[in-house]
């Protein structure tokens, strides 16, 4: 299980392979994240799954900054959906992120 563990984690440095988006836009969605897991009144582990989700995503692919928040929100709903016993709707989602 160590050895799978280190194969899965996330480069610590994959910020600095982000050209279109700084670590700064990263911590404004985290925050406006952590407003939403408030919100919704959710377990603490979707919020940690939120940002592994989105941790994970960034380290593999390039972001454009229009689409931070799209994937923060859909990582949170994924998270909520494996976490939440009763996750909150999508249209909930789309109004917490102004559609």
């Amino acid at each position: 299980m160590l050895k799978a563990e280190k194969s899965w984690q996330v480069n610590p440095n994959y910020m600095n392979d982000q050209v279109k988006i700084s670590e700064k836009i990263r911590s404004l969605l985290i925050d406006w994240l952590i407003q939403a897991h408030y919100n919704f009144k959710l377990l603490p582990e979707s919020l940690f799954l939120t940002v592994n989700i989105i941790d994970r995503f960034m380290s593999k692919y390039a972001v454009k900054k229009n689409d931070v928040q799209l994937i923060g929100v859909a990582s949170m709903l994924v998270a909520t959906k494996y976490e939440e016993i009763y996750p909150p709707m999508l249209k909930d989602f789309v109004f917490i992120s102004n559609g």
